[in-house]
């Protein structure tokens, strides 16, 4: 496995996009973002029309970060080049920027974080379809990703059926009792060290250098899922616990639970019915229990009557780190099956 940047059979486009939905967000986040737009092998020697698949980061993932390269393992960018140059059937791949001040915007539209659901669907997408030759269909469009990517790679065809008609999720947030409670006593107990109060730490994390105390990524969690899932009005992030006693705060915590993707299935049934394709894959040993959520929002939509040949279930010997080798396989399997 050679260190260094392999040369790639398709072609990578690097751009920056002009975002009107993220002008003005909350977090003053920039609304000018990055996007990379990958053409398979032979898409520049004839006119032929692609299916697209669009992959989004798991929490605190930035764009630039798919290409990555750790040790003796190969970047998604080149592990995707290398499907196609295989000879799967050719796909545009579209690498998203949500990023935040937070660390992530959980691909939701907050008055805590900014409009990223509505930036994805509504200026992303329309993008990509005007500069390539992309299938602009609901059947010949995919979204992938990994954990908090994962999540919204769950969601986004539920809220949006007209654009999206297939999936891969890989150890995404789910089953939200058991995913993210956990961390709230955790986040109780560093609290402590910060009179109860999260915006302290926040203060305090953004005068250091980052992750150089434990706490660190538990309360960036906390606080980053908080503004995106039960921020008010103003923008405030809302705990869904008491900071000091940890008691769960019932109108918060439900507006968490009402975007878990296990409670959403029910409610978008018939977006559900209706895609042709789609992977779930977990670890086994998932530090935050995201193969049991993997579990329930299989049986979610089996429920909702999904059939059994639309979908690819997994779990695998693994923990949440490190299964980046996943990406190319479900990319392969769908590429298989979006429409043409």
């Amino acid at each position: 496995m050679l260190p260094w940047d392999g040369e790639l059979a398709g072609r990578l486009d690097r751009h920056t996009v002009e975002s009107a939905l993220l002008r003005g967000n909350p977090l003053g986040d920039p609304h000018e973002r990055p996007l990379w737009v990958y053409v398979p092998p032979g898409y520049d020697d004839g006119d032929e029309r692609y299916p697209a698949v669009y992959v989004i980061q798991g929490y605190t993932g930035h764009l630039t970060m798919w290409a990555n390269r750790t040790p003796f393992r190969q970047p998604f960018v080149e592990t995707a080049d290398a499907v196609f140059a295989g000879g799967a059937p050719g796909c545009v791949v579209v690498y998203v920027d949500a990023w935040t001040a937070y660390g992530g915007s959980q691909f939701v539209d907050s008055p805590g974080t900014g409009r990223y659901h509505s930036y994805l669907c509504d200026e992303i997408v329309p993008w990509v379809d005007a500069h390539y030759r992309t299938l602009p269909d609901r059947e010949s469009r995919a979204i992938a990703g990994k954990s908090s990517g994962g999540y919204g790679a769950m969601i986004t065809p539920m809220l949006r059926p007209d654009l999206f008609g297939a999936l891969a999720t890989h150890a995404g947030d789910s089953l939200y009792e058991l995913c993210y409670l956990p961390d709230f006593g955790k986040a109780v107990r560093a609290l402590r060290g910060y009179g109860q109060d999260i915006q302290a730490w926040w203060t305090d994390f953004r005068s250091r250098t980052a992750f150089t105390r434990p706490e660190d990524g538990t309360l960036l969690t906390v606080l980053g899922v908080s503004a995106c899932f039960s921020a008010r009005e103003d923008g405030t992030p809302e705990l869904p616990f008491d900071p000091l006693t940890g008691a769960l705060r019932p109108e918060q915590w439900q507006r968490w639970l009402d975007l878990d993707p296990v409670r959403m299935v029910p409610g978008h049934a018939e977006a559900v019915r209706s895609l042709r394709a789609v992977w779930i894959d977990a670890g086994t040993s998932d530090e935050y229990f995201l193969d049991v959520g993997a579990e329930a929002f299989r049986a979610e939509i089996a429920r909702a009557g999904l059939p059994d040949d639309r979908v690819h279930f997994e779990l695998f010997d693994a923990g949440h780190a490190a299964i980046d080798y996943r990406y190319p396989l479900s990319l392969a399997w769908l590429a298989e099956r979006l429409a043409r």
